[in-house]
Parts: C-alpha cells; structure tokens; sequence
C-alpha cells in the first residue's frame, strides 16, 4: 500500500486548501492514479484497521441494485433494526436528502440502483453489471466494457451523488483489470475503504467470468484530505506498512448474485489501530 501512503502524503504537503461543500474545508490535489497488482496480494490497509465487513456489505448491497439502507445493515449487521447502523445512515437520515426519501432508509436512485437499473428515457431498465459480465465472456477486447454510476438525469433523485463515478474492465491473456475513476476522493476515510471494494469487485467478476484478477487501477480526480483529518493523516503515515492478507471468495459462486457474505474472506490480515476521524457529510 506504499503507493496510496506516498499519495497521501503528497496530498498533505503540496495540495491546495479550498473551501468545500460541507463547510469543514479540504487540503486537495487535482488528478492521480494508483495501480494495484492483485498477484502481490490483496489491497486491505494494514497502516490502519479496514472495516472489511462494511467493505464487503456494502459492494454485495451495491451488487443486488438495492436503493435501501436497511438492506445494508441487513447485510451487514443480520438485521434492519434501527440501532445497527451502516456508512449510508448518515445520507439516509441527512435534512436535505430527508423531505425526498420515500420510505425509512431510502436512498433514491444511487450507486447499485444505477449498476443494475439504469433507466432509458422510453422507461426499459438496463443491467450495466449483467451486460459488462456478458461482454467479457463473449467480447473481451471490447473497449467498451464500462458501467456507470453518474446519471445526470438522476443526480437530484440520490441521497449523495456517486463519487466513484464508473468503471471499465480489460481483459487479456487470461487475466481482468478494472479501472475506476473517481470524482470526489476522501483520500484518508474513503479511499482506503474504495481501494478494497472495487479489488473485491474485480475479484468477483473475474471469478464469474473464468479469468484471474489482475490490476485495480484507480483514477483520482479531487483527491483531498479534510482540515480535520491533518493530524489523523500524519499518524498513519508515521506507521509501516505490514504484509498484505489474502482474499478467499468461495470457488463455487459462478454467479454475480450469487455472494453471499460467509463467501468473502480476507485471510491473514494484521493491520495497525483504526484512528478515528469525523466524516463530513
């Protein structure tokens, strides 16, 4: 994980300090990539305690298309009860997104909603993931294999716009890549939890698709750090980096909607503390 340390630390010493939409104000740098080859292990943080439940909940949440917060906690937590919270309970219950939700824990049309349930402007829906899937077994040089979470025609029906915007999957010589691009970039509470989900992701759908899961390659734009997350950073970045754990994924899932959560495991995984920091939201 040297490359997002080095990243975070070059955020914090050359970026630039804006104001932002939250009010809490950002230290941000316009435009980064990191690469992350699967063969060298997976990508979890190990400078700071990952929360893998709520990585792997939330992407088999995204995977299902589901626009209710309750099914993730259900996911997650076994049950829907108010008490078990989640990483989206806080754009659930937000003012602004409140008077527009439809039920308790409606989200709107947001990441999963879009994945697998894009509308056309005739009203048909469109299942991106399905047809990604499908293209990589039977057109794999494609370059169109992408799936798209930002929906101009729909960013007022969400409870937060997508941050991580769309994918795209290459394949070759028997291998699957995936890239992402990324809008809006929390560089020390959400990019670390991004870098693991779409590494899951990729996982799984090459597991799908008979091939091996190669390199997650992510596209910052807006890759910033929080003025309230200044002294959090420097701790971590204080901290060695320990050896990547592992990921299992049950060999008999050849199906996208297959996973369930006892079918993802992260193995020999040792990290440093979690260091707590406020999301701004």
């Amino acid at each position: 994980m040297k490359q997002y340390l080095d990243a975070l630390k070059y955020v914090l010493d050359n970026g630039t300090d804006r104001k932002d939409r939250t009010g809490v104000g950002t230290r941000a740098v316009f435009g980064m990539q990191l690469r992350f080859d699967m063969e060298n292990g997976f990508p979890a943080m190990t400078t700071k305690k990952l929360p893998w439940k709520s990585v792997a909940s939330e992407l088999l949440w995204f995977i299902e298309g589901s626009d209710d917060e309750r099914r993730l906690a259900e996911i997650l937590h076994g049950t829907r009860d108010k008490e078990k919270t989640t990483i989206w309970t806080a754009n659930a219950n937000a003012d602004y997104w409140k008077p527009k939700s439809k039920f308790e824990g409606d989200l709107g049309r947001v990441y999963g909603v879009q994945w697998r349930k894009w509308k056309t402007p005739d009203g048909k829906e469109i299942d991106q993931l399905k047809n990604a899937i499908e293209m990589i077994k039977s057109n794999p040089t494609s370059r169109r294999i992408i799936v798209n979470a930002w929906n101009p025609g729909e960013l007022d029906k969400m409870a937060l716009p997508p941050c991580h915007a769309f994918f795209q999957f290459f394949a070759a010589n028997g291998k699957l890549s995936l890239q992402m691009y990324q809008r809006s970039c929390d560089m020390f509470l959400g990019v670390p939890f991004n870098i693991a989900s779409y590494s899951l992701l990729l996982h799984v759908v090459a597991q799908v698709t008979s091939l091996k899961a190669w390199e997650f390659v992510h596209v910052l734009g807006d890759a910033h750090i929080y003025h309230n997350h200044f002294e959090q950073v420097k701790e971590q970045l204080s901290r060695k980096p320990l050896p990547l754990p592992k990921l299992y994924l049950n060999p008999e899932i050849k199906n996208i909607d297959g996973f369930k959560m006892e079918d993802i495991k992260l193995e020999n995984y040792e990290s440093y503390p979690a260091i707590k920091a406020p999301m701004a939201v």
